[in-house]
């Protein structure tokens, strides 16, 4: 949960950074999704290079999203500072642009997105699942970014 001392975020461990993040985004290159993942390709706020994530796209009521398990994460904040990136998926790259929403609209994303993922992410949202309470949901909104991804205009 975020606190006076800071934003949340979980670093991943080393299996999740060095085999599955690798295992997933090479899969996602090739033009395998896992389960809806994409290859989130967005500039560094600072030194302006692109930057490489796996992430899970979700599908959500005719929109799709971005969510953050981990909390406050570099891409969530490279995201936030470019305003968009691209989602690739085998040779397709597709640009995107993003808007990030309040805590008060992520309860259902949250719901949708552990109903999905939870086997791979569940970790990450303190006991918190897809068939919790939606007092729950309310209490990890602040501690996962979720951003609404459109097609720049």
């Amino acid at each position: 949960m975020a606190t006076e001392s800071g934003p949340h975020y979980q670093r991943p461990g080393w299996f999740t950074k060095y085999v599955f993040n690798r295992l997933v985004a090479g899969l996602t290159r090739l033009g395998v999704s896992v389960l809806g993942s994409r290859v989130l390709r967005v500039r560094g706020r600072t030194s302006g290079e692109w930057r490489s994530v796996p992430v899970n796209l979700l599908t959500f009521e005719g929109n799709r999203y971005l969510v953050a398990p981990r909390g406050e994460t570099q891409w969530v904040k490279n995201i936030r500072k470019a305003g968009g990136g691209e989602l690739q998926l085998g040779r397709k790259t597709e640009p995107i642009e993003v808007v990030e929403l309040s805590d008060d609209e992520k309860p259902d994303l949250l719901r949708a997105y552990l109903k999905r993922w939870k086997a791979e992410v569940g970790v990450f949202f303190g006991g918190v699942s897809g068939t919790s309470p939606l007092e729950d949901l309310r209490r990890i909104a602040p501690d996962h970014p979720v951003f609404r991804i459109h097609a720049p205009a």
